[in-house]
Formats: structure tokens, sequence, C-alpha cells
């Protein structure tokens, strides 16, 4: 089989499987040291217990998260060394960047705050929680810089065949990588809310700990809620972004074959890659993609046809990946809405319904956001550094079909152990009811 082929898949499942405990991280982080500050500004323990009660869920999903994200490093070297050659001076800084500053800020935090309950006052021990949520966002932030110089390489000249910087600020403050930031981060920030949103409706449907999760579904809400806008606002603005800079990628994800002016969104439609065009197109809004895009309705959209066939993307999977995304994060927006309704009216109780529906959209945000990496990544093929340098010339001359298909297998049966384990942990402890308050200091 095609070495390119196998080492994109193995990268391909080992990072969709390590991004799923990354957007809870980066979400939960901020929503307990909320929680926790709401305890020291009120001093209601009822706060207290929910701190811990989320803090442990939080605990269980970074430590998961941390294990399955140095394997992509090892990745790097063994099937991508012609890649690695190539971007090493420009990954560099970014990836050290977030390994001494983020990560040990971070990592040093989370033990105060993981051991300095009764240890710290109750401001330190807060203080220690927001550190550690700015620096995994921190952290989000630099690997994103990296990952977007890939999507837009920007301050950079070749010499002997390798990308060197010379603006290390262009990278750092392009457009690109401020909004891949903030719409992924935003994206975690959902993932969060539904997740404490989901469990506290778990909890209420069983008539448990109402006051305590009903306190915990509001704060939920109201983050989501502003997630759920930001997501939206700051997609729309990445969208446009990438229409001047990625095009091709622009084209697939809209399925837009014929170059147009005053390009129209359909609402409905097939791709059809075979015969280069839309089986069906229905539902049409005039220009409205040539506003969404370049925001002139006039404007004129390149279809895929107008590049040649091996600078195109995969068009089906980039399209479904997307519209999918886009209805998703619709519907976040309308169910935080509601959410926010009910409080207001104090009828959430009320809503069983409601409170179930929550309960199974836990997963919903977790799907969006695998989906919109897929739309990031398999919307730039057949670049790796778009524009620079190809997928297809980027993979180790010397690992052979067998050695990548025995690492899948193997990270297959690994990362499947992982996943069981954390979803077995996450279940049982999400199910169980805070520990009174009077529990001395821990966990």
């Amino acid at each position: 089989m095609d070495t390119v082929l196998l080492a994109r898949w193995q990268f391909a499942l080992t990072a969709l499987f390590h991004f799923i405990f990354v957007p809870l991280t980066l979400g939960l982080s901020f929503l307990v040291a909320i929680m926790e500050t709401a305890y020291v500004r009120t001093g209601n323990e009822t706060y207290l217990r929910m701190t811990k009660f989320f803090g442990k869920l939080f605990l269980i999903n970074f430590a998961l998260g941390l294990v399955t994200g140095i394997t992509l490093e090892f990745e790097f070297g063994m099937n991508w060394a012609r890649y690695s050659k190539f971007v090493g001076d420009i990954f560099g800084s970014p990836l050290a960047i977030e390994a001494t500053l983020a990560f040990f800020l971070e990592s040093t935090f989370l033990g105060v705050w993981i051991f300095g309950w009764k240890k710290v006052s109750k401001k330190v021990h807060a203080l220690s929680a927001w550190l550690v949520a700015f620096g995994t966002n921190i952290s989000a932030l630099w690997i994103l810089i990296a990952n977007a110089w890939m999507q837009h390489p920007v301050g950079y000249v070749i010499r002997n065949g390798r990308a060197e910087f010379v603006n290390f600020w262009a990278a750092v403050l392009q457009p690109y990588a401020i909004l891949k930031f903030l719409h992924t981060v935003s994206a975690g920030y959902v993932v969060g809310s539904f997740f404490v949103m989901g469990i506290s409706a778990y909890h209420l449907l069983k008539n448990q700990e109402v006051d305590l999760f009903k306190k915990a579904f509001k704060i939920g809400a109201y983050f989501g809620l502003f997630a759920s806008l930001a997501v939206f606002i700051v997609g729309d603005m990445h969208a446009a972004e990438v229409a001047k800079t990625q095009p091709t990628k622009l084209a697939a994800m809209e399925s837009i074959w014929n170059t147009k002016k005053g390009a129209p969104m359909y609402l409905f439609l097939i791709p059809d890659e075979a015969h280069e065009r839309n089986a069906v197109e229905l539902f049409g809004i005039p220009k409205m993609l040539s506003i969404l895009a370049y925001h002139n309705p006039n404007a004129t959209v390149r279809g895929l046809k107008s590049f040649p066939k091996n600078d195109r993307p995969p068009v089906t999977i980039t399209f479904v990946s997307f519209r999918t995304m886009v209805g998703l994060g619709t519907l976040f927006v309308i169910l935080t809405l509601f959410a926010f309704y009910l409080i207001k009216k104090d009828k959430l109780l009320d809503k069983k319904w409601f409170l179930k529906l929550m309960v199974y959209a836990i997963p919903l945000p977790y799907l969006a956001c695998e989906l919109g990496w897929i739309v990031a990544e398999v919307g730039r093929q057949p670049w790796i550094v778009y524009g620079l340098l190809r997928t297809s010339q980027a993979t180790s001359t010397a690992v052979t079909s067998a050695q990548i298909i025995m690492t899948i297998i193997g990270f297959v049966f690994l990362y499947s152990i992982l996943g069981f384990i954390d979803i077995y942990l996450l279940i049982k402890y999400a199910r169980k009811v805070p520990e009174p308050a009077t529990k001395e200091g821990g966990y």
C-alpha cells in the first residue's frame, strides 16, 4: 500500500483521538476556575463542592489528553521526516515556547491546585485554577500558530531547501493564526459548557443535589451562550480569511465547481466529484456565498475547475464536514439561548424533555470540533504546507508500509484501551453525587 496514504491515516487517527480531550480541557478549565471564584467571593460551600466535583472530571480528561498528545511528536520524526526537515526552523520556535511557557505554567499550577487544598489561601488556590486555565489556552495558542503557518505560510524564506523565519511576528500576528486560535478555543468552551450542562441535567432529572446542579447548569449555560455566539461570529470571519488565503479550500467547502460572480449559496446539494458537478442544487440564496466569503454581493468566487486537478482537495468529505459543523454550531446557539430563557424564567426543572436533550447533546460539540479539523486538514490537501510542500513530498523515505501498518494496529489497540478507561472513569464519577463540603481537602 501507499506509504503516504498510510502515514496520513495514522496521523489522522492519532490526531483526532487526541483532540477528543483537548477541547474539554480548554473549556472545563475556565469553568472550574469560575466555580471556585464563585466560592471565594460568596463563601457558599455549594460552589466548593461543585468545583471539586467538576475538577475531578477535568483531571481525568487532562491526564488522558497529555498522554495521547506525546505520540504526535514522535510521528513527525518517524513518518514525516522530510516535512520535519523542511519546517524544522519554523516549528521549533512556537513549539519551544509552548513547552517552556505554557506547559510549565499549567503543569506547575495544576500541582498547586491538586495538592494545595488547605495548604494555601483560598484566593491563591483560585488563582492557581485561573493560571491552569490560561496555561492550557496559551498552549493551544502556540500550537495553532504553528498550524496556521502550514495553512498560510508568511514571514519566511527558502534556504537550502528549508523554510526559515525572517519575520517571526508575521507568523504570530497574521489574521489566519489569530482567527484560528479564537475559533478553536471558543469551540472548546462550547464543549466544556455542554459537558457541564449535560451532567447537571442528568442529576436534575434524578432530583439529586438540585440547588448545586441548578447553579452549575446556569454557569454552563451562560458560558455556553457566550461561546456559541463567539464560534459563530469568529467562524464567519475565519471563513472569509480562508476565502482570501485558500481559495481551493473554500471551493471544496461549498462544492463550487464553476467560477461565479455573485455566487449563490445552496442550502442543500449533493457533490458529484466523479463528474465535477453537483448532482442536486436546491434552495439557492442569490449572492449569499459572495457576501459571506468576501462581504461583497458581486464578488467572484473561483470554482474548482479553475484550478489544476492535482491542486484540488477532496470535495465530498470537506463539504459534508463543513456543512455538518455549521449546522451543529447553529444548534448550539439555539440550545443555549433556550437554556438562558428557561433559567431567566425559572422554568428549567419544568422542562424534563429539555434536560434529557441536554444529556444526549454532550457528544455533539465533540463531533463539531472533530469535523472542524477535518475541514481544516483535508481541505488543505494536496498541500502539507499550503503552496510550498505537497503531502506526497513530506513523508519519510526509509519507512515501509508494513511498519506503518503495524504501528497503526498498535495505536488503535492502545488508544481503544485508553478511550475505554477515559469514558468509564468520566461516566463513573459524573454519576456520583458531589462529596460533602466537610471532606478534608483534596479529592
